[in-house]
């Protein structure tokens, strides 16, 4: 599926769910910046502060393209839902939403050690005009699982299984869907500037020839001790390519 022109924010994606899209890239005459919170922020401050940041930048609130956040723990699918619901009709408030498309990308993870006491945010990017010496890119996350399914439980790829093996096949299937979704935007490894692992589990055994050997880890691999958000699931994955990052 061709990417999806959203004008109003300077940037094109790939249509997925209603909480997400699968990716976004800038459109010619744009790039996109990326702003870490140095501790995260609850859902409600962190709206407050980006709606300041994209103010002082001069961008419209329609100008965020990519939210990065942070839950307690995994969530059942009923408690996804309502959690999305929630997220989502903040993002239409902004005039983000059209006609029920979310053009926004987003991970959500659990972090595994010293989790927050509700979700909130952990980094978040939006478009800024000015063209890019390279593309200006960001990849949703994505767990062991298909989307657009009826439920995530039925259809995990080898579920429970967190032997190396198993781990391997889910990594495998994710490392896929950020190569579909990165050549959907017109992208691929060589084009990252960021690549970042999800799991509580060892990925040792399957780092280099998995992992590196596709090229993911041009830049190294952000691991991060978290888990996917939703019971069930256990790796995911996220890559991006930008030209700047700051920590706020």
């Amino acid at each position: 599926m061709p990417a999806t022109e959203f004008t109003a924010g300077g940037y094109r994606y790939l249509a997925a769910v209603f909480q997400y899209s699968a990716g976004v890239t800038a459109l010619p005459g744009f790039h996109i910046e990326r702003v870490m919170f140095g501790t995260p922020v609850t859902l409600a401050e962190g709206f407050r502060r980006i709606e300041a940041i994209l103010a002082d930048a001069g961008r419209p609130l329609t100008a965020l393209c990519a939210c990065e956040l942070r839950s307690p723990l995994p969530m059942s699918e009923t408690g996804f839902r309502r959690f999305n619901e929630l997220y989502v009709e903040r993002l239409a408030e902004w005039g983000i939403i059209v006609d029920g498309a979310n053009p926004v990308a987003r991970s959500n993870v659990c972090p595994g050690h010293a989790p927050p006491a509700e979700p909130g945010f952990h980094a978040f990017s939006y478009t800024v005009a000015g063209g890019a010496a390279r593309p200006s890119f960001v990849v949703a996350g994505s767990g062991e699982v298909p989307e657009g399914k009826a439920s995530y439980r039925d259809h995990i790829v080898r579920p429970g299984d967190i032997s190396p093996a198993g781990l391997r096949e889910k990594a495998r299937f994710v490392l896929d869907a950020m190569e579909a979704r990165m050549a959907g935007l017109g992208v691929g490894w060589r084009d990252t500037t960021a690549t970042q692992v999800y799991t509580v589990h060892d990925i040792h055994p399957f780092l280099v020839d998995e992992i590196i050997a596709r090229g993911a880890a041009a830049h190294g691999v952000a691991w991060h001790y978290c888990r996917p958000p939703v019971v069930g699931l256990d790796f995911e994955m996220d890559c991006r390519g930008v030209d700047r990052e700051r920590v706020i």
